[in-house]
């Protein structure tokens, strides 16, 4: 019988006997100490980056998609486990003795989703579907310790081969998924495998949130190094205590050093007080962010463009605030996006833009699940191909309302 009482001994021991193990020898892991707390034929499929196919890691190395052994997202009962969040049972159980019932739960770490677990149990009651979402939280931590230094797992979440440039942005880029401290972060960038000069960042310093938004000049690897050394001068000013504006310039001084008048990079640099709902940013000749309040009202958040970073205009920088409302959703994103063209030559456009995402967040999907949805339309509407980069950056203030910062 699984239940939590029964589960969280075997659990524990399996974090134990995780730190020495290698990402090939989870699968084994899992199976021995789940099994233990009545959990069997546990089977583990991560996404990949696209998340459009589930594989199945089988501790096989190079070969860990297991031969080819995978689900669509879309379409598949472990698909709207992901999308959905939530444990769902195959059908045809009728509750015999001896017989089995086969689940499937979402892998999350916070809100960020990595896959979904399978195993089949003996009972199918509320302990049960407990006892499973804690062996699937425990199974996304022991993901995460082992994915940074495994070219397996890089293998396994890759359905096409993958440009320099693209290396090295999803290498420095922070999880797609955040939630903590009343907020909730999303992002997604195409093409994934082809990626060039965009590039996005947020990170968590106290009740304040950083987030930027970079687009360099070009689509090739030089354009991937420029958003690279851009994102990099960012997080080592702002590590410094530097202010927006500062940040802004310490960027342009690094870009103006390493490539003069060459290459630049447009952007949004912000600050989210996160207690407070107070928002700041500085705009640096691109997009202007977007705010979605009520899933009613929209507006673009005016600021002056002071030029983008390491073309020496030397244009002066505007920083303006914006007091947010609990539920807000702040949009920033690249011009990949709204200028994306279907065969008759028709753009994306920024309209269609804002208004998928209200249209998805009416139907109560997470704000990552319609990030996901907004990027496959996007590329639909594209030919399943873009001219260029595409990146969003989604981030929604609750203030004190926690209810549903994770799925």
């Amino acid at each position: 019988m699984a239940d939590r009482g029964t589960a969280a001994p075997a659990l524990i021991r399996m974090v134990q006997a995780s730190h020495t193990v290698t990402l090939e020898q989870l699968p084994g892991l899992i199976a021995e100490h789940a099994a233990a707390a009545g959990m069997h034929d546990t089977a583990v499929y991560v996404v990949d980056i696209r998340e459009t196919v589930l594989r199945r890691l089988t501790g096989r190395g190079r070969d860990a998609a297991g031969g080819g052994e995978e689900f669509t997202v879309h379409g598949s009962l472990p698909g709207q486990a992901y999308q959905r969040v939530e444990v769902l049972a195959e059908s045809g159980w009728d509750g015999a003795p001896g017989g089995r019932r086969r689940w499937w739960v979402a892998i999350t770490d916070g809100v960020e989703r990595l896959g979904v677990l399978r195993a089949d149990t003996d009972t199918d009651d509320e302990p049960t579907r407990d006892a499973l979402r804690d062996l699937a939280s425990t199974t996304a931590l022991l993901l995460l310790s082992k994915r940074s230094f495994s070219d397996s797992y890089a293998r396994l979440v890759r359905t096409e081969a993958m440009n320099v440039a693209a290396e090295m942005q999803w290498n420095l880029t922070p999880p797609t998924a955040y939630a903590g401290h009343d907020v909730t972060v999303g992002a997604v960038m195409e093409p994934a495998y082809q990626v060039g000069g965009d590039a996005f960042d947020y990170a968590v310093a106290g009740t304040t949130l950083h987030l930027s938004v970079f687009d360099a000049m070009g689509h090739d690897t030089t354009a991937g190094i420029t958003a690279n050394v851009a994102v990099a001068a960012c997080r080592n000013a702002r590590r410094q205590g530097a202010s927006l504006i500062e940040t802004s310039e310490q960027v342009e001084r690094v870009l103006l050093e390493q490539f003069s008048t060459s290459r630049y990079v447009t952007g949004i640099l912000a600050d989210l007080d996160m207690a407070s709902g107070r928002l700041s940013w500085v705009n640096r000749g691109h997009h202007l962010p977007v705010l979605i309040r009520e899933n009613r009202w929209t507006t673009e958040l005016a600021c002056p463009p002071a030029g983008p970073m390491g073309a020496d205009l030397r244009l002066p920088v505007t920083q303006r605030t914006e007091q947010l409302q609990p539920g807000d959703r702040l949009l920033l994103y690249t011009d990949g996006v709204v200028e994306a063209r279907d065969v008759r030559g028709a753009e994306f456009g920024r309209d269609r833009f804002v208004d998928f995402i209200r249209r998805q967040h009416a139907g109560r999907h997470t704000l990552h699940e319609t990030l996901r949805r907004l990027m496959a339309a996007v590329l639909d509407h594209n030919d399943g191909r873009l001219a260029d980069d595409a990146t969003v950056l989604l981030a929604e203030w609750r203030g004190s309302d926690h209810r549903g910062l994770t799925p």
